[in-house]
């Protein structure tokens, strides 16, 4: 998930499915059917769509989005992130968003700061940070890409001192 404006990327929508105007969702929730409990959605252009119906088609999501009602309509939102509003998300009483990581500092387990989360991704096998360096990296880095991995490289989090601290080579 990341943020702009207020809104949290929670999807994007797919290719059209049939000619009625279905479409495929791809979810970034953790659990994806966790999408449809959002609403309203917000399309890239902030405009505001309801879901009429979904369901499971294979592994994939696909939704009937009211409004949407061919396949030529569903080929002109392809593709649009999916946005909700932040105060949708429920509280968390442990834990954090990808949106609470943003900005926080990087640290290693020894003290170096090697600078600023800019950025979460998932790739598939763990999520990513890509982490800002410092000005004055000693390394000469510009950005980092780490994984996003409990107990095996993030060690911690804390929310209070807006710091991640790693288990990572600097140099690396």
């Amino acid at each position: 998930m990341s943020s702009a404006s207020g809104k949290l990327v929670v999807g994007k929508i797919g290719a059209p499915n049939g000619v009625l105007g279905w479409v495929k969702i791809n979810s970034f929730t953790q659990h994806p059917t966790d999408i449809f409990d959002y609403i309203p959605w917000f399309l890239g252009d902030s405009r505001q769509i309801k879901v009429d119906q979904w369901r499971t088609h294979g592994k994939a999501l696909v939704a009937k989005l009211v409004g949407i009602d061919s396949r030529n309509d569903a080929e002109l939102i392809k593709n649009l992130e999916i946005s909700v509003e932040e105060s949708q998300l429920p509280e968390l009483d442990d834990g954090f968003y990808w949106k609470d990581l943003i900005g926080m500092q990087v640290v290693t387990s020894k003290g170096y700061n090697l600078g600023t989360i800019k950025q979460m991704f998932e790739t598939g096998a763990n999520d990513v940070m890509t982490i800002k360096a410092n000005d004055n990296d000693a390394f000469g880095q510009t950005e980092r890409l780490l994984p996003f991995i409990y107990d095996e490289v993030v060690l911690e989090v804390n929310k209070a001192d807006n710091t991640v601290t790693v288990d990572w080579d600097p140099g690396f």
